[in-house]
């Protein structure tokens, strides 16, 4: 069974940084390409960064270009979203998201995705 599950949200001050955790059981991620995504109260889940399989490409939502970048450590099977110059605009649900199929296109759409985490919650306060 595939699970991915997030850690690493909470309240940051406008200006702050975070680091979500994104740990898979039951797959290794080393080849699948993972998207990070977040939906804020009455709004539509968005594509905020995203990585295509083998590493082959990365794609930013415009509103976090320059401030969030994307790791991961395949030893621990986890991938990172680094947050920084946090705005209260980006508070939302953070999920990650895995395939291992390939992505051809626009990583940053939800369709491509098969596993999905929970969600975790970031609040930035202004």
């Amino acid at each position: 069974q595939v699970q991915l599950v997030e850690s690493g949200g909470g309240l940051v001050q406008n200006g702050g940084s975070l680091q979500l955790s994104c740990a898979a059981s039951g797959v290794k991620l080393d080849y699948f390409a993972i998207g990070w995504f977040r939906q804020a109260p009455g709004k539509e889940r968005e594509g905020v960064l995203c990585i295509k399989n083998n590493n082959t490409g990365t794609q930013y939502a415009d509103s976090v270009k320059g401030r969030f970048t994307f790791s991961r450590d395949n030893a621990k099977n986890t991938v990172y979203l680094h947050m920084n110059n946090l705005k209260p605009d980006d508070t939302a649900v953070y999920y990650c998201a895995g395939t291992p199929w390939p992505v051809q296109a626009m990583c940053l759409s939800r369709e491509e995705y098969d596993y999905w985490g929970q969600g975790i919650q970031v609040t930035v306060s202004s």
